[in-house]
């Protein structure tokens, strides 16, 4: 097994050794991730610059780009000596749950593996910062473990979050679909001159959606949520209707 490691938040990040600590021993582990913190960047690809990527140690590259960046060149760049099984993705510090799942690199570099056929997972635990890593390290090889010894048919994208508590106090993992959250909070005016304004981002909204089999209930009961994803956007639900809508 030729496991592919990257994340959001840097090639230094605690979270990312954390993974590479858990899933040691498990295969080949091939670590292909930003130079520096790219939350939030979602699926954004570097399309109007040249990307480099530095080769650190053996089968380790920093890359100065996005989460995306990294999984789009570790797939297509031909400088990793083999071809990963599995695209891993984290650990994240803070969750990624409902509709944080749209802005959160983590998420998106699973994502990115999608196209080319390779399961993918992202892991992300819900505090930042974290406390208990040691709880996601354990999750995280737990999964991967089971992946490897039977391989699901479907899913092949999975979004992990893991409740930040100690490993003890967990209480199982429970399949989920990704919750719904109110509109963000307003932007922060940070003031300005003349023409040039400042504007910080405001918090994510409250939950809207965070009933039963949701990801947000899980994480509340102190499960680990495991939701399958899929990056086909199409709104199966609307065809119809539109094409009546353009039919009149």
């Amino acid at each position: 097994m030729n496991i592919l490691i990257t994340n959001d938040d840097g090639f230094d990040a605690e979270g990312i050794l954390a993974l590479t600590e858990a899933l040691t021993g498990l295969g080949r582990l091939l670590i292909v991730a930003p130079t520096e913190n790219k939350s939030g960047a979602s699926s954004s690809l570097s399309l109007h610059k040249d990307i480099v990527v530095y080769r650190r140690f053996a089968d380790r590259y920093a890359v100065d780009g996005t989460p995306v960046d990294c999984v789009h060149l570790a797939l297509t760049g031909d400088f990793l000596p083999v071809r990963p099984d599995l695209v891993v993705s984290g650990i994240n510090s803070g969750a990624n749950l409902g509709d944080d799942t749209i802005y959160s690199g983590t998420v998106a570099a699973a994502i990115e593996g999608f196209p080319f056929n390779i399961p993918s997972i992202a892991f992300s635990l819900t505090n930042n910062p974290v406390k208990h890593f040691s709880t996601a390290v354990a999750t995280a090889r737990n999964l991967v473990e089971q992946w490897i010894k039977q391989p699901p048919t479907t899913p092949c994208l999975l979004n992990v979050n893991i409740p930040d508590i100690p490993p003890e106090s967990l209480c199982g993992f429970v399949c989920t679909r990704l919750g719904r959250r109110y509109p963000a909070q307003a932007a922060v005016n940070k003031g300005g001159n003349g023409d040039i304004l400042r504007f910080a981002i405001g918090n994510v909204g409250d939950i809207a959606d965070g009933g039963n089999q949701t990801d947000f209930h899980a994480v509340a009961a102190n499960k680990v949520s495991i939701t399958p994803l899929t990056a086909d956007m199409t709104n199966q639900a609307q065809i119809t209707p539109l094409a009546q809508w353009l039919s009149a």
